[in-house]
């Protein structure tokens, strides 16, 4: 959609560069999570610290001697430090110069405190669990800091789009933890990842254009198609595309995706327009036979 958008407001953008552009952005999701995921692994260190700073204390309390630095030393935590291929992911993509480390500091200040850490170092049964439970809980206190959210926005600018993405993935990747070796090969993009959807759904709305916009016109009644707001109009023609040349995603799936899109991205009325429009065009399409689904149910 974002690539169709910058295409709309520059007629001298081609094909090509559209989809170098495209592809450029599933790239930088992919950095965003390692990003992320680096920022856990160096907030978790920050233990190590903290234990050294209690123990060398001229007069330790008895809950500085009972201090450890469990978190940094859990096997969830280790097993990204001796990962290769995101170590050398981090590496090759300088995220250590993207981090701050006052704001990772403050990260694991913040959450040092909160009951969750506290009662996971009183733990006298260590495991896989609780180690994942504990990163969880860490990964909540960066997504609630202002710091850090600001220093997505600073890196990556368009990360907002990507946040549920972004969440989810994590969440997914600590609940696996200890890494695996080819823990990244789900996350990692590779052609099919380019290729499979996405790149097919461009290619087709950049080549059907006219087309599309011949289907759409029809069904605006009154309104003409130059006033319908750019993203409703880019929303419409990737549904069409969709749901005529997608035969595996159902077309329920297709409707509710696209107005859930556009109450994210266009105005308040949008989405009742779109459901609107996209509900008369896909009665109008079945109708004439251009709608293909395989498998059963995939047209309701």
């Amino acid at each position: 959609m974002q690539v169709l958008y910058s295409m709309s407001r520059d007629p001298d953008l081609s094909k090509k560069e559209a989809l170098r552009q495209y592809r450029e952005s599933i790239n930088r999701s992919f950095e965003l999570y390692l990003f992320n995921l680096w920022q856990l692994v160096r907030a978790a260190a920050y233990a190590k610290e903290d234990a050294e700073k209690k123990t060398s204390k001229h007069l330790p309390t008895e809950a500085d001697k009972r201090f450890t630095a469990k978190l940094w030393e859990n096997g969830s935590v280790q097993s990204l430090m001796r990962h290769n291929q995101f170590r050398g992911l981090v590496s090759s993509l300088q995220l250590d110069s993207k981090l701050d480390q006052d704001i990772t500091r403050k990260l694991y200040a913040e959450f040092s405190t909160h009951p969750e850490y506290l009662e996971y170092l009183d733990e006298q049964e260590d495991s896989e669990e609780k180690d994942n439970q504990v990163l969880l809980n860490l990964y909540k206190t960066c997504m609630n800091s202002e710091l850090f959210l600001d220093l997505m926005e600073d890196h990556f600018p368009a990360w907002i789009d990507d946040r549920s993405l972004l969440i989810g993935s994590m969440k997914k990747t600590i609940k696996a933890l200890p890494a695996t070796d080819d823990f990244l090969d789900e996350y990692k993009p590779t052609e099919e990842t380019f290729k499979e959807f996405g790149e097919v759904l461009l290619d087709q709305v950049i080549s059907k254009d006219e087309e599309l916009l011949g289907w759409i016109e029809p069904t605006l009644k009154n309104w003409d198609a130059e006033r319908v707001a750019v993203v409703d109009m880019i929303l419409l023609k990737m549904a069409l595309c969709e749901l005529t040349g997608f035969p595996t995603i159902p077309t329920k799936v297709t409707l509710n995706e696209f107005v859930e899109i556009s109450k994210l991205y266009s105005t308040d009325k949008s989405k009742d327009f779109i459901n609107g429009i996209l509900d008369r065009l896909l009665k109008k399409l079945h109708k004439e036979g251009k709608i293909n689904k395989e498998g059963r149910g995939l047209i309701e």
